[in-house]
């Protein structure tokens, strides 16, 4: 019978999907013996083994030894080169701006109950069965964090409560069971009659709303998806008796499980990695900074200078942000069908822009300036997700900042163990625009509180039917939330707010320009943001 540490052993590696044979199993225990390990440590020791295992692109189910020792004595060598590079931390070397469109794409299998990577290049046609696909991966995925979570797992142990407990069901389930009460998790959607249906891979429903007083935090919308507990009746409805959002998983929870995954395509990195690099990034880089600005309307007679006045107040107090994020709209109103002289204006503004940035050597030298477009900017597509500026526009920028990047939107910025994700788009209006069944009775600040849930729970950063909100099929798992980014910007010209909901810091820089000039700050140290205010001067 094994021992507590083997039956740790192989309660990892099963974690993985993986089997242990007797040799691989001696090898294990010789390692940790050989290193001296802890018993509380290691769980976190063959953790890290059986990531990197995973990695490699030999591994197979049954663990290999040769692998494994492949694997031990590479991780020794990072062992010994950290140590000499533990001395300087470089920032610039741990920065990447990550474009949309360079994601690997990874469809969840259901039968292997894991992530799989799809090894043909997406397209930005796409198919009928991306169509289909990309949906199909947004419900399970939520399902399976669903069925993990504990309110919705069922206890394995006998009780009286086990009795009563609601559990998921499916559509299917509901046939010839009138009078009996359900939980459902699908998507809120119209049939062809324009009737409210609830929709799962095995069929649809309708929804009567009329007992339902309210439902539970959040803004349900066309499109999103929703947990639904309701009673059948004998006319082929579900009558709701609650209405609420799918649990959000923490990150460390989904980090935990998939965390061998390489989701951004710049290579994953172990919990244990995250947590060091968390804490050198506390110790070492306390007092970096990234500064996000949104609306940074370039025909704006105020935003030039504005944009002096924060130049200026950075080199006067010798606060030199890492990294500048500009978000669009560039223009206050769209150029899409405008005469040739708003186009050439539009350019002329981006020279004007690159002119004043390049009279801050310190600062030219020493930032990354990110450009995200906004929904007025001129890109190659206007369906999300979209397309960085044009280069025509900004050639000039690109002459003279070394470290300028033209990111798409969204964009995502992986920073150490850190990932950002920079979202520009009107994404409360649009959301109000769209809800179904049960209007909400909220404040402004709720409003605020359930849209950052929102988008968090569902996963995904646009919620919305295909018809009211298109997004490009094959691209679409770019707009995932799973895992859970450690900060996001949702970039909106609605009022500015910060909300830390499930870990996931989120913040709306708001428009930049207003009564004052106003951006926020953001410290990968703190993993929190600070709102900045810039007053105008009396001239201005």
């Amino acid at each position: 019978m094994a021992d507590p540490r083997q039956r740790i052993i192989i309660k990892v590696f099963r974690k993985f999907s993986n089997s242990l044979g007797p040799d691989a199993l001696d090898l294990l225990e010789d390692i940790l013996d050989r290193h001296e390990i802890a018993d509380v440590d290691v769980e976190t020791s063959i953790e890290t083994l059986a990531k990197e295992y995973n990695k490699q692109d030999d591994a197979v189910m049954k663990v290999s030894v040769d692998v494994l020792q492949r694997v031990y004595e590479s991780l020794q060598d990072q062992g010994q080169r950290s140590e000499m590079e533990k001395e300087m931390i470089d920032p610039d070397s741990h920065l990447f701006v990550i474009d949309a469109f360079e994601m690997p794409l990874w469809h969840w299998s259901q039968e292997r109950g894991t992530f799989e990577k799809v090894p043909t290049p997406p397209t930005t046609a796409g198919s009928a069965e991306s169509r289909v696909l990309c949906v199909r991966d947004r419900l399970n995925i939520i399902k399976q964090a669903v069925l993990r979570n504990e309110h919705f797992a069922p206890s394995t142990l006998p009780s009286r409560d086990r009795e009563r407990l609601v559990t998921l069901k499916s559509t299917k389930q509901l046939l010839g069971r009138a009078g009996d009460r359900f939980l459902l998790l699908g998507m809120l959607t119209h049939n062809k009659e324009g009737k409210l249906c609830l929709e799962d891979a095995d069929g649809t429903v309708e929804l009567d709303f009329s007992k339902l007083d309210e439902p539970s935090m959040g803004l349900f919308t066309e499109g999103c998806f929703a947990l639904v507990e309701g009673e059948y009746t004998e006319e082929g409805t579900l009558e709701i008796i609650a209405l609420g959002q799918p649990p959000c998983e923490p990150r460390e929870t989904a980090r935990s499980i998939y965390g061998h995954i390489d989701f951004l395509g710049k290579g994953s990195t172990s919990l244990l990695e995250d947590s060091q690099l968390a804490t050198r990034i506390r110790q070492e880089l306390p007092g970096l900074n990234f500064f996000f600005l949104s609306d940074v309307w370039l025909d704006h007679p105020q935003t030039l200078p504005g944009l002096q006045k924060m130049f200026d107040n950075c080199i006067e107090s010798s606060f030199i942000p890492k990294v500048i994020i500009l978000c669009g709209n560039f223009t206050t109103k769209s150029i899409a069908h405008g005469n040739g002289r708003d186009v050439q204006r539009y350019q002329e503004n981006f020279d004007a822009l690159a002119d004043l940035i390049a009279s801050y050597p310190l600062i030219t030298r020493n930032t990354h300036f990110v450009f995200v477009p906004g929904p007025l900017d001129v890109t190659i597509n206007g369906i999300l997700p979209r397309r960085p500026l044009l280069s025509a526009f900004v050639a000039r920028l690109k002459a003279k900042i070394p470290k300028v990047h033209f990111a798409t939107n969204p964009c995502r910025i992986k920073f150490f163990n850190q990932e950002i994700i920079v979202f520009r788009e009107d994404s409360m209006a649009r959301m109000l625009r769209n809800i179904v069944g049960v209007k909400p009775d909220v404040k402004s600040d709720d409003l605020k509180r359930y849209l950052v849930q929102t988008i968090l729970d569902q996963g995904h950063l646009s919620p919305l039917a295909i018809n009211i909100q298109p997004t490009l099929s094959d691209y679409d798992h770019s707009l995932r939330l799973y895992p859970l980014p450690t900060a996001l910007v949702l970039a909106d010209k609605y009022d500015r707010y910060k909300i830390t909901y499930t870990g996931c810091h989120v913040f709306n820089p708001g428009s930049f320009v207003g009564n004052s000039f106003v951006f926020s700050a953001y410290t990968p140290a703190e993993i929190n943001s600070e709102e900045c205010v810039l007053e105008m001067d009396s001239d201005e």
